[in-house]
């Protein structure tokens, strides 16, 4: 056992400190489930947009100002980490930013479309931005050929946090009905256990977790250097062209991955006509497929490689989409949302992980910033594209998934002239001289 651990993790990492790291994806999992893709969403276009034809609409295009603030600042905030190490100090500070604003989603009410958009901008933006900043910290406690396996490991767990803030929301949701209550009622307490839930779980990381990363003598021009450095890092992007192929591979395949996150409630309210009880179960029972696909795919990528495994994850979502197209019952659609859930964990893993492979050591906050940066960009024109389908024609959804599939048929055109080999060689002949 102690040499399998010697073989994962990096040199003077234990166990407790990849636990810690885990813990985080325990902790913010409990936001991304509940707010953006089980209950907030359908609460708000049901209740706070007051079910009107734009309020799907109205709902990713309050989630694209949040992602285009992140696709503004994620690169900087990752080059600035790196010349401070400063992962640890800024994690800290989103995370509070994202539980505080969490909770302040509880005050919204019928038509507060102000309030709540404002309130999911802010939160998600600290939710974004601290996904980045635990991303950039995997590189550190696992070696190179074990990132997938410890990947899936913080995967997996995630969707446990997921799961268990859902399950505790679902507890009041039963309770708050039988009590004769309405979703404007129980659902703004769903906002305060999952700030709470957030809080206590993410404890373990700022207590072990290390920043090992050292600070660096601050160049030339100040505060300027950050933004040349970003820059310098765009620029340059093509002595890293395998990379960049991938980060152009997230950009279209996350589209659909991130308009199913975001819309899922949303589509099993309106086009399937579930209940907020009904949707919350579903999720729940996704969040343990999608744990399950975390933990086996990230063990299965390291064996049959990154590339292989997010093919295979890529033509699974394209299943999912034609079955979920096709449903007209809640069985089939229970079929669909739980090949989503499998593929979910599976793609989110692997991709991350491949990113870890390809960057170069010295520079791994800044281009997990780019990572980021990638992923935030889909995640509006995916769910944006959604929302404009819905409302241009009327309020059809059917017609509205047919289009996130062809996000997915690009992400694999792309990913078939990635050379996964040649990438990593490039990272490695980038990294510094050290005597």
């Amino acid at each position: 056992m102690k040499d399998e651990q010697s073989l994962t993790l990096a040199d003077g990492v234990r166990p407790r400190e990849v636990w810690a790291w885990a813990m985080f994806d325990f902790a913010n999992s409990g936001y991304t489930t509940v707010v953006i893709t089980a209950v907030f969403n359908a609460y708000f276009v049901g209740v706070v947009a007051q079910g009107a034809e734009w309020g799907t609409f109205a709902w990713t295009a309050a989630l694209s100002v949040s992602y285009a603030m992140i696709v503004l600042t994620a690169p900087l905030l990752g080059a600035y980490a790196d010349v401070h190490a400063a992962k640890k100090r800024l994690l800290l500070i989103t995370t509070a930013g994202c539980i505080l604003a969490t909770a302040a989603l509880g005050l919204v009410g019928p038509g507060d479309l102000v309030l709540g958009i404002t309130l999911l901008v802010i939160s998600n933006y600290f939710f974004g931005t601290g996904e980045n900043l635990i991303a950039a910290f995997l590189p550190e406690i696992a070696r190179g050929h074990a990132i997938g396996k410890v990947s899936g490991w913080g995967w997996g767990l995630g969707y446990i946090g997921g799961l268990l803030t859902l399950a505790l929301c679902l507890a009041y949701v039963t309770f708050a009905q039988a009590q004769g209550q309405g979703s404007d009622q129980f659902v703004p307490v769903t906002m305060l256990i999952t700030a709470a839930v957030f809080l206590l779980a993410a404890l373990p990381t700022f207590v072990w977790l290390k920043e090992r990363s050292k600070p660096q003598a601050l160049p030339r021009g100040g505060y300027r250097s950050v933004f040349a450095r970003t820059w310098h890092t765009i620029r340059h992007a093509r002595e890293h062209k395998d990379l960049k192929r991938f980060l152009v591979c997230i950009l279209f395949y996350q589209a659909g991955v991130q308009s199913v996150i975001t819309l899922a409630a949303i589509y099993a309210q309106e086009a399937m006509g579930f209940e907020t009880s009904d949707t919350i179960i579903l999720i729940m029972v996704v969040n343990i497929t999608a744990s399950l696909g975390a933990l086996a795919f990230g063990h299965v990528q390291d064996r049959i490689g990154h590339k292989a495994t997010i093919a295979l994850t890529l033509l699974g979502w394209l299943l999912t989409i034609i079955v979920a197209w096709a449903a007209h019952s809640p069985g089939v659609f229970w079929i669909a949302a739980n090949l989503a859930g499998l593929c979910l964990g599976a793609s989110q893993s692997a991709g991350r992980a491949l990113v870890g492979y390809l960057s170069p050591g010295h520079r791994r906050a800044e281009f997990f910033g780019l990572w980021g940066l990638a992923v935030k960009l889909s995640s509006i024109f995916g769910p944006i594209t959604y929302g404009a389908v819905t409302w241009i024609s009327g309020g059809d959804h059917r017609r509205a998934m047919l289009t996130v599939g062809v996000f997915f048929v690009i992400g694999l055109l792309i990913l078939a002239s990635i050379n996964v080999q040649r990438g990593h060689a490039s990272a490695l002949k980038s990294e510094p001289i050290t005597e």
